[in-house]
């Protein structure tokens, strides 16, 4: 148990990296890495695109854009599909910082104040997004519902959402990591390796579909009485 406490204290200890003198945190360097990756994935998938006799890397690109996208409007309907980019944006941020633990670099989704800066940029989006269905007056008016006696239980679960966004992605992330280290003290050979795969691929994929579903259908409840 020694141990298990040991190796977590180091997994949830956030290592500063120092760059041009500054000391930033590992979670923010490896983030900048993700991005810089996705940015230029992105050019390079899309380039030299055409609108006949199309290359088959681009008909694989549609296809899976088209798939992703056809995904995220069946949950928000047509008034959600300004949304969608933004989605699709934190589902490929989330799944490479859950991936990129396959490669021996810790995760920043491992780190509190990641995930709680991914579930206050949701929360805010799913705010505006009642905002901008219902208008200003019409929001405000959401908070009475269905009495005036619920405002506080209301504006409560406002402030309730983004903590249950971040703990779920940090927590079934970290608990990933606690059982591995369990199974490494119970059977140290060939089984953790198994196991790993599984909780940096299938469970980080996993994380990823929870936490852009749920911030989905947190945004169809405010926008949805306007369709």
């Amino acid at each position: 148990m020694n141990a298990l406490t040991a190796a977590l204290k180091e997994e949830l200890n956030v290592e500063m990296i120092s760059i041009g003198g500054l000391q930033i945190p590992e979670s923010v360097v490896v983030s900048w890495g993700i991005m810089a990756f996705l940015v230029i994935g992105s050019i390079l998938l899309t380039r030299n695109l055409r609108v006949d006799h199309i290359t088959k890397r681009q008909a694989i690109l549609e296809t899976v854009v088209t798939f992703i996208n056809d995904f995220f409007v069946g949950l928000l309907g047509e008034k959600g599909k300004r949304y969608v980019p933004y989605l699709i944006s934190v589902a490929l941020y989330i799944a490479c910082s859950n991936l990129i633990g396959v490669f021996g670099i810790k995760p920043p989704t491992k780190d509190l104040n990641v995930t709680a800066a991914l579930a206050l940029m949701s929360i805010c989006l799913i705010e505006y997004a009642g905002i901008h269905a219902r208008g200003g007056v019409g929001f405000l008016k959401s908070l009475t519902a269905p009495t005036a006696i619920m405002t506080p239980m209301n504006i409560l679960e406002i402030a309730i959402r983004p903590t249950s966004l971040c703990m779920r992605l940090f927590g079934n992330v970290l608990g990933a990591f606690v059982i591995m280290e369990l199974i490494k003290q119970v059977v140290p050979v060939f089984v953790p390796a198994v196991f790993s795969l599984y909780f940096d691929l299938f469970d980080g994929l996993i994380q990823t579909y929870v936490f852009v579903f749920l911030t989905s259908l947190f945004m169809k409840e405010n926008i949805g009485d306007e369709e």
